[in-house]
């Protein structure tokens, strides 16, 4: 029995696709925790054990991890959270107990690039998702930590500007490289790990794409593949957190967003070589084509 937590997300919902595709023909049972199951496709719900709640609550996971053998696990959002401690760890601690309540035996996570860094100390949310990785690794549990840069798919954020402006914004310098990732090749290396769970002990696993690119390169392809001019504009790290002070979000997440964008624009996500083993087959050019372009034309 595999546990997919996030279901209806961006990584859980591809990662719940793959598995069903998949995981029959392995004789391997599905299981969901989905706050609202509504959002799930009739086709799915019929196929998958369904657990309704948060898997923060430790009334729910004890339910979802009876008779389970492997987890996939994903702290969502909480703009709500008074610390990232709390959003990532405190999060997290009613499913640790519960990992080793059940003898789960397998746990695969996303986390995020840069352990070892000189600023991963000091990188917000990326320190926050370290610690919580340290804490499920503390369980016993063989553990593997998707570690990711950021997320190619977060453009669709400023779809709007995209579209309407021919605008994208971000804190990195333009012309500083970087990796990014397609979160559905996050989603596939999560599925291929719990389905062969011939691995032990606990460790990370690096996802990145096939190239490094700046915000320019970006722009310039977005461009190519849109037909239409797209530039990038630089924000400052102020201007950055008033976009986020904004929404409405606590000062802890906003400082947060802001020390992980200034870490990132230090190192935070350079430290790992690109080998074929980590490297995920979905360029930006591909991933414009197939995901950003269908989203601007609807």
């Amino acid at each position: 029995m595999i546990v997919i937590t996030t279901p209806t997300g961006q990584i859980g919902g591809r990662l719940l696709d793959i598995l069903l595709n998949e995981a029959p023909d392995r004789g391997e049972e599905l299981r969901v925790i989905v706050r609202d199951p509504g959002k799930l496709p009739d086709a799915v719900r019929a196929r998958v054990d369904v657990v309704t709640g948060s898997h923060g609550d430790a009334e729910v996971v004890d339910r979802a991890f009876a008779g389970a053998d492997a987890v996939f696990w994903l702290v969502p959002p909480d703009p709500r959270a008074p610390s990232l401690d709390t959003a990532y760890s405190g999060f997290t601690h009613a499913a640790a107990k519960a990992i080793t309540a059940h003898g789960i035996g397998h746990v695969v996570g996303v986390s995020a690039l840069g352990r070892g860094t000189p600023v991963a100390g000091r990188a917000g949310h990326v320190t926050a998702s370290l610690a919580m990785d340290d804490l499920i690794a503390g369980t016993g549990v063989a553990y593997r930590a998707l570690a990711c840069p950021s997320f190619m798919d977060n453009l669709l954020r400023q779809l709007a500007s995209i579209r309407d402006d021919g605008v994208y914004t971000d804190t990195a310098a333009p012309d500083r490289t970087a990796p990014t990732a397609a979160t559905r090749d996050i989603a596939a290396v999560a599925a291929g790990l719990l389905l062969d769970r011939s691995w032990t002990g606990t460790g990370e696993v690096p996802v990145l794409g096939p190239e490094d690119l700046s915000a320019n390169d970006m722009a310039r392809i977005m461009s190519d593949v849109l037909g239409r001019p797209v530039r990038y504009e630089p924000r400052s790290l102020e201007d950055f957190r008033a976009g986020f002070a904004g929404r409405g979000l606590g000062d802890a997440l906003v400082e947060g967003y802001v020390n992980m964008a200034y870490a990132k624009n230090n190192g935070l996500d350079d430290g790992v070589p690109r080998t074929p083993r980590i490297t995920g087959p979905t360029t930006f050019r591909e991933w414009c084509e197939q995901v950003l372009r269908p989203e601007v034309q609807a």
